[in-house]
């Protein structure tokens, strides 16, 4: 289902929307049933299947935030990103990813493709023209992440798929940090859109899933594949989720705002060192990201002085959680080298910019004057807490 008339807002709250029929409520109606009818029926439905009422109208309403013509729902992101690649590739073929991705794709990627026999690549992804040197006969999909986890680096989204156009690739791309708020790649000229719905779809931190759009000639095959899979979402959640994207555009333009506020103090801040956020005009990819998107999101990262502990900062911290996810309403915090990149070597991470005082931030809705008090308090303890530490 292509929409693009109607207003994101407008999107998030009624696309895709069950009517209920019979008491006329103003929510969707939960189906949760597993088993249903198979004669006489227009559609033999089965959860598996990826076609139960909510699931089917969901799959609507994420296909019309993307611009794409179909959509599905799965049970993680991973359950998305492994299924969307998988049904492109066989024993034999390449794939090309740009290096900087969400640990859970390099691990897929690099502990697992070996022994399906499929080969790949990492490219810097901030260069189009490493992506069009990788290619080989053998390739059949390129692969991207922007804004990318952790650093916040930004890929031209147009380059990479005029040439995976040119070279007749396949192209995808994980959307997860940017939402379909911030940013609708297929109108860019991806083939394939990926999220962790778990995170801005989802936003309140309580619900797993994952999603992919597409054009129903590709989104059919990567059905074929998921089917057999078996990486579908229960009813009961893909309803939550139905709810949750209601209010996804008014949640996400606020954690916009507050992330371009807080970047811009930390910035300037004497205590921190380097901010990475694409809406910074300093940030590299600054001018590429005000072209491809229309927000900057609600992530960024930034290193602390080499005087104060990342450790003892987050723990100091009263307001902002310290959180393994992201993307949820209340503001987390996380270091990228105790988690996300922990089982790179000290020197692979060294050399992707993942120091041991980088910290990463998803911006909540709170008020922002809080979480900068938040930040300066945490600041002041942890620089206390270092002077204290006995000297060896």
């Amino acid at each position: 289902m292509k929409t693009k008339k109607k207003g994101l807002n407008t999107v998030c709250t009624h696309v895709g929307e069950l009517k209920d029929t019979t008491f006329k409520g103003a929510v969707s109606p939960l189906y949760m049933s597993t088993s249903y009818a198979f004669e006489d029926v227009e559609i033999k439905r089965y959860p598996r299947y990826f076609n139960t009422p909510n699931q089917m109208a969901l799959s609507q309403k994420i296909a019309a935030l993307e611009h794409a013509e179909e959509a599905m729902i799965f049970g993680s992101g991973m359950a998305a990103i492994s299924t969307a690649i998988l049904a492109f590739l066989k024993a034999g073929d390449h794939i090309i990813l740009q290096r900087m991705l969400y640990g859970g794709t390099y691990h897929l990627i690099t502990e697992q493709f070996e022994k399906f026999g499929i080969d790949f690549s990492f490219v810097d992804g901030s260069d189009p023209e490493s992506v069009e040197k990788a290619i080989t006969p053998a390739t059949k999909v390129v692969y991207i992440e922007t804004p990318s986890n952790p650093l916040l680096t930004i890929t031209d989204i147009r380059a990479i798929a005029d040439i995976a156009k040119q070279h007749q690739i396949v192209s995808m791309i994980d959307n997860t940090f940017a939402s379909p708020v911030n940013q609708n790649p297929i109108d860019l000229g991806i083939d394939v859109v990926i999220h962790s719905a778990t995170k801005y779809m989802g936003g309140h931190s309580d619900i797993l899933a994952g999603a992919v759009a597409s054009s129903s000639e590709h989104m059919e095959r990567i059905f074929h594949l998921a089917k057999n899979l078996g990486g579908s979402l229960s009813d009961y959640t893909v309803w939550l989720l139905e709810r949750s994207i209601k209010t996804m555009g008014l949640r996400v333009k606020a954690q916009n705002e507050n992330a371009q506020n807080l970047a811009e103090f930390l910035d300037a801040h004497d205590d921190i060192t380097r901010v990475y956020y694409p809406g910074l005009p300093g940030h590299p990819d600054h001018e590429i990201a005000k072209a491809q998107m229309h927000g900057f999101g609600g992530m960024m990262s930034f290193e602390l002085k080499e005087n104060i502990n990342a450790s003892h900062f987050q723990k100091s911290l009263k307001l902002i959680k310290s959180s393994m996810s992201l993307a949820g309403v209340e503001s987390t915090v996380l270091s990228p080298s105790q988690t996300s990149h922990a089982l790179l070597s000290e020197e692979e991470r060294e050399k992707q910019g993942i120091r041991e005082g980088l910290v990463r931030f998803s911006v909540g809705i709170e008020e922002v004057d809080d979480l900068k008090k938040d930040i300066e308090q945490a600041i002041h303890i942890a620089k206390k807490q270092q002077l204290t530490v006995p000297s060896h």
